[in-house]
């Protein structure tokens, strides 16, 4: 394997072989990182940061892996770069390509990334697409790893909304990785039918076992891991909340589903999660819906089987894997 001078846009392109890798290499890191060895092996090198879209997780992540590796970095919001309004993709890439060493993008359509990839010359990361979410999925992998030893044949069902960047991807390296998954929702909130076929290819060569269930009761019987997301993605109108609540709301993780579970089955979640009222959309959601969480109780999310800061952490250390494999090689 050899990842130097490689892109890191969706988990599609990587073997299980090479995710494995990323995966244990995310370990080796951390465990450095906790017992306070030095790993600035990128000494001297530059990344930019582009977040056409903006993030807590995926930015905090980023810079301080960065700076553990040695590397200085560039973040440029949503106001600081001129990315397909006045200076094109293409072009944008091949200036920022000679200015620096690597490349993040958080935003928009995966189009955007594949282009800043394929005109940069250098390392482009995948911070997060409408389509794909590559780096979460690497992080929820190390964490499901942490937790059971081993990411073969654990069953992972996803509730929610299953057709954007979180459902495809989990499904995507559920695939890859030999898993069972289940998204289990609403069924016009299954993801596209290309990606399931693509998926159900790879799961033919990796043992893996993809379902797609309505019941909530019935999919998530025996579950490893119950995951969900927002109900209402990143830069989606107002108007769809009252929708996205009517048809998701059976799919709501609360405690009934994850006692339906394993008793060592794990909650976990991207975030941010709306499981409260303490923030000021959960509190117009309350004002408008009646509601006092939505797509995950705060019983479950505050409860012991609820790992979604070991998960949160592990964005840091994954991303710092994929960016010191592609940058120095393995």
């Amino acid at each position: 394997m050899d990842f130097k001078g490689r892109s890191f846009l969706k988990l599609l392109d990587y073997t299980p072989e090479e995710i494995e890798y990323l995966i244990n290499l995310a370990m080796e890191l951390k465990a450095k990182k906790k017992k306070g060895i030095l790993h600035r092996e990128c000494e001297g090198k530059n990344v930019a940061l582009i977040f056409e879209k903006t993030s807590t997780r995926t930015r905090c992540s980023f810079e301080v892996a960065c700076s553990d590796l040695g590397m200085s970095c560039t973040y440029l919001d949503p106001k600081g770069s001129q990315i397909g309004k006045k200076e094109s993709i293409a072009d944008t890439a091949r200036v920022l390509g000679r200015i620096y060493d690597g490349i993040e993008y958080r935003g928009f359509g995966q189009e955007i990334v594949e282009n800043l990839a394929k005109y940069a010359g250098v390392p482009v990361w995948n911070g997060l697409t409408n389509e794909f979410h590559p780096t979460q999925i690497l992080a929820d992998f190390m964490t499901i790893k942490e937790k059971f030893g081993t990411l073969k044949g654990v069953k992972l069902v996803y509730m929610g909304d299953a057709r954007y960047n979180m459902g495809n991807s989990l499904m995507v390296g559920a695939a890859k990785m030999g898993m069972h998954f289940v998204a289990c929702t609403n069924q016009k909130y299954f993801p596209s039918k290309d990606l399931v076929d693509e998926c159900l290819k790879i799961a033919e060569k990796t043992g893996a076992k993809l379902e797609f269930i309505t019941d909530p009761m019935v999919a998530t019987l025996n579950a490893d891991v119950i995951y969900t997301d927002v109900w209402v993605s990143m830069g989606e109108a107002d108007e769809v909340w009252q929708e996205r609540i009517n048809d998701l709301k059976p799919y709501q993780v609360n405690m009934k589903v994850m006692n339906n579970a394993k008793d060592s089955c794990v909650f976990m979640h991207c975030l941010p999660a709306f499981h409260d009222l303490d923030t000021e959309i959960g509190r117009e959601i309350n004002r408008k819906y009646d509601l006092t969480a939505m797509e995950v109780t705060d019983e479950v999310f505050e409860s012991e089987r609820s790992i979604v800061f070991d998960e949160a952490e592990n964005r840091m250390h994954t991303i710092k894997a994929v960016m010191l494999a592609t940058l120095k090689g393995n």
